[in-house]
């Protein structure tokens, strides 16, 4: 059971990473103001430094990688582009990567809770997933 936990967390916050890497690529190069632009150039960073662990354990668990869903792809694209059609600002920006970093800490908190059996070293990279996401969140407050 605990293996079988360990790669299913690991799965997801792999998806999550992916997920939260192509919304900051989708939107950075629409970015204006230059502090913004580096936030989100360094919060990306940390994804992809955190992907790569998350990647490399899961490998050597022999877990598979998991992309995000399509639909959840889609939706979020959707969303992005008719906001940002209607108000391309930098706090239409900042908005939309809060509501990301919002649903992403709600579906990883759940997935720490479903996991229960998941190895520590998985449930703390998954807690350090969310922390970026917080971290992330917070500093975009000024830009709402």
């Amino acid at each position: 059971m605990e293996m079988n936990d360990t790669i299913n967390l690991l799965k997801e916050c792999d998806a999550g990473v992916k997920m939260a890497v192509a919304s900051i690529d989708e939107i950075l190069e629409k970015t204006k103001d230059a502090k913004l632009k580096k936030i989100l150039s360094q919060s990306k960073e940390e994804h992809c430094t955190l992907g790569g662990e998350i990647h490399t354990l899961l490998i050597q668990h022999g877990g598979d990688c998991k992309d995000p869903s399509p639909m959840a792809k889609g939706m979020s694209w959707l969303k992005t582009n008719m906001k940002m059609e209607l108000n391309d600002s930098d706090a239409t920006i900042a908005d939309l990567i809060t509501d990301g970093c919002s649903m992403g800490i709600k579906e990883l908190n759940k997935y720490l809770n479903q996991y229960t059996q998941a190895d520590n070293t998985s449930r703390g990279l998954c807690k350090k997933l969310i922390s970026i996401e917080e971290k992330l969140s917070k500093d975009l407050r000024g830009y709402l």
